[in-house]
C-alpha cells in the first residue's frame, strides 16, 4: 500500500487520525509539525515570534518534499496547503484525504487543546478562527484525492471510511 496523507485544519483530527491509520496498516506515522519541531529545536510558536510565518511555510515545504514517495500515513501541518507548491507536490501524492470538520466542531477542540501551541489561532475569537479557515476550505479541496467528513464520527470511523476508499 502506498503511503497516506492526511490534511485539514487545525483540530480537525490529523495526528489521532493518522495515528489509528498507522496501527492498522503497519506504516509508520510522520507528524509534520513534530518533525519540524524536532529540527528547528524549538516550538512553533517560537519560530513563527523568530522568523515570521512566510519561513515557516518555506520549512514545510521541504519537509514535503522529503516525505513524497514515502509509504508512511503523515499527517500535515494545517496550513500545508497554503502554498502552491505545497498544493502542486499534494496532488503527485495519492491518496491525499482531506479531514472535512465544521468550525463548531474544531473550534472547540482547538481550545481545549493544551498539548500545542498554535500560532494562527491563539488567542483568537472564534469568528477570527474562521476568517483563518474559510478562505483554504477550496485549497483542502483541490488538493484532496479524498474528502472524509469527520462530524461527529469517531477516528476509528474516519480510518474505516478512508482504508475502504483508498
Amino acid at each position: 500500500m502506498k503511503g497516506i496523507i492526511l490534511i485539514g485544519f487545525m483540530g480537525a483530527g490529523k495526528t489521532t487520525v493518522g495515528k489509528l491509520l498507522s496501527e492498522k496498516t503497519g506504516m509508520e506515522h510522520i507528524d509534520f509539525d513534530d518533525k519540524i519541531v524536532e529540527e528547528i529545536g524549538m516550538t512553533i510558536q517560537e519560530y513563527f515570534d523568530l522568523h515570521g510565518e512566510a519561513a515557516f511555510r518555506e520549512r514545510e515545504t521541504n519537509v514535503l518534499k522529503r516525505y513524497l514517495d514515502h509509504n508512511q500515513v503523515v499527517s500535515t501541518g494545517g496550513g500545508i496547503v497554503m502554498r502552491p507548491e505545497n498544493r502542486e507536490l499534494l496532488k503527485q501524492m495519492a491518496p491525499v484525504v482531506y479531514l472535512q470538520t465544521k468550525p463548531e466542531v474544531f473550534i472547540p477542540r482547538l481550545k481545549h487543546d493544551h498539548t500545542t501551541v498554535r500560532p494562527l489561532v491563539v488567542s483568537k475569537s472564534p469568528e477570527e478562527i474562521k476568517q483563518v479557515f474559510e478562505p483554504r476550505i477550496p485549497l483542502y479541496e483541490e488538493s484532496a484525492s479524498i474528502v472524509v467528513d469527520t462530524d461527529e464520527r469517531t477516528p476509528e470511523e474516519i480510518v474505516h471510511e478512508i482504508l475502504e476508499n483508498i
